[in-house]
């Protein structure tokens, strides 16, 4: 039986792009919410607002590794 070795710049690459995206569409939902002042800097709203964004972030990654089989 061949056991499959993941190869560690593939999973750091792909973890990299990863909170990138996070980051990234945690910006667009928050940069509005922010600027219409319905939340301030550093309220509890903008950590909550990352937060589910990191947690939709982590099932998509989890999802799509299945999928690329790195």
């Amino acid at each position: 039986m061949d056991e499959k070795k993941s190869n560690p710049i593939k999973a750091i690459l792909y973890i990299s792009v990863w909170v990138i995206i996070w980051g990234t569409l945690g910006s667009f939902i928050d940069y509005p919410l922010y600027k219409n002042k319905i939340y301030l800097e550093g309220s509890l709203y903008q950590y909550l607002t990352f937060t589910i964004t990191a947690i939709i972030s982590i099932i998509s990654a989890k999802f799509f590794y299945k999928k690329f089989e790195l």
